[in-house]
């Protein structure tokens, strides 16, 4: 028999999910049901109750600069872990976390989502369960606009990235949206996406699932163009991008891929911080038949500052051997090389790809001088370079230049 106390708990757990405040009405639930586990945690997100998919709430951001106690967040990423690593590789990993600013929240406000807002949502499927942010332009009226999907790096959150990549301010001049989606500390102590991890590498499976099947969920909702979505990303969130053009080249027409790492490189923490420092093992095959690498034929464009010390810069070679244009492409039409300079900013040299047409499959831009950071970013946001050349832009500019199908 239940008693009176569970049935007022809930109730009230009922009122919090319905104003979309599920963190609080599962713990009140676990209160109540002993039984019950944990809904994420850093080995196994939640499979079962109800699924809320694409729920949202529009946020005001009030940002605010915090500086994280560095022997805290040491202790935080790797708390209960027993992996034993060398003192080098453990420090690699700690600059792969980074010292960030981070966001804080003013209180949710209790109105529908607007275009030319900042709205937030989040979607489950039988996988697991993320939260994201989305911005609508102020131009949209219902027509299919294209899809930007942006991988935030590790410690990093939607709204740090948004304002570090400028990217909603590009979607409102250019008519676009931008899905956001996040990586709770319940999945990742560092909020890195888990882009080594075997079972987080393959189709209709771990975190690749999630970002597809949320990206589908934005894209019928608000009857967005589905021939023109697409991924980008930086440090572990280009890893994560690159993945997805590997796994769902159907869904994603082009790829951007700052500072990140090849697909399928890595199976654990070790792997990862191998690759890191400059792996020259075998690309990754990741279920496919012995002997055969992942390649993709999805248009990419790469960007990797060339005194990036936390994620070498001879990843960017590898990741752009993973698609094909660096490889067919080259048969058809010999590369074209092109350097530059931003005024008072960093030069650079661009390699550009092109099929038969003529069209670019495939650029790669070696920021000279440059670190671990978003090219041309805004100082508003962690992992930045203001010195260009603008990524965002670029990425933009190369994106819109290739559709599904065509």
């Amino acid at each position: 028999m239940i008693s009176a106390a569970t049935t007022k708990r809930m109730e009230e757990a009922t009122r919090l999910t319905r104003e979309g405040k599920l963190n609080e009405a599962m713990a009140l639930l676990q209160g109540a049901m002993p039984e019950t586990k944990a809904y994420e945690t850093p080995d196994n997100t939640y499979q079962g109750g109800n699924t809320f998919d694409g729920t949202c709430q529009v946020i005001d951001e009030d940002i605010t600069v915090l500086k994280p106690d560095p022997a805290e967040a040491a202790k935080e990423a790797f708390s209960g872990s027993d992996i034993k690593m060398p003192a080098g590789w453990r420090e690699k990993w700690m600059a792969f976390r980074g010292d960030l600013v981070q966001p804080t929240h003013a209180p949710e406000m209790k109105r529908e989502p607007q275009p030319g807002a900042f709205t937030a949502g989040r979607f489950s499927n039988h996988v697991g369960s993320r939260d994201y942010k989305l911005y609508i332009p102020s131009g949209y009226k219902g027509q299919a606009l294209p899809l930007v999907v942006m991988l935030h790096g590790c410690t990093q959150n939607p709204d740090d990235f948004a304002a570090g990549t400028n990217m909603n301010q590009l979607a409102e001049t250019q008519q676009f949206c931008v899905l956001y989606p996040a990586q709770p500390v319940s999945a990742n102590s560092s909020k890195c996406w888990n882009w080594f991890k075997a079972e987080d590498q393959q189709r209709e499976g771990g975190e690749p699932s999630i970002l597809a099947g949320m990206t589908r969920q934005i894209i019928d909702t608000h009857g967005l163009d589905a021939s023109r979505v697409y991924v980008a990303g930086l440090s572990a969130g280009a890893a994560m991008a690159t993945t997805l053009a590997m796994t769902y080249p159907d869904l994603f027409a082009a790829v951007g891929v700052h500072s990140g790492l090849p697909h399928g490189v890595a199976k654990s923490l070790p792997d990862a911080l191998g690759a890191m420092q400059g792996g020259t093992g075998p690309l990754g095959h990741s279920g496919k038949k012995p002997g055969a690498e992942w390649v993709s034929e999805v248009p990419a464009i790469i960007f990797h500052g060339d005194r990036d010390t936390t994620v070498h810069p001879n990843n960017a070679g590898r990741v752009a051997a993973q698609y094909d244009a660096s490889r067919s492409a080259g048969s058809v039409n010999k590369p074209t090389v092109e350097k530059g300079k931003v005024a008072n900013g960093h030069a650079y040299t661009r390699t550009t790809y092109h099929d038969a047409v003529g069209k670019p499959r495939l650029e790669q831009w070696k920021i000279h001088g440059a670190g671990h950071a978003w090219a041309g970013g805004s100082v508003q946001g962690s992992y930045t370079d203001p010195k260009g050349p603008d990524a965002s832009q670029e990425m933009l500019r190369f994106f819109f230049e290739h559709q599904q199908g065509k």
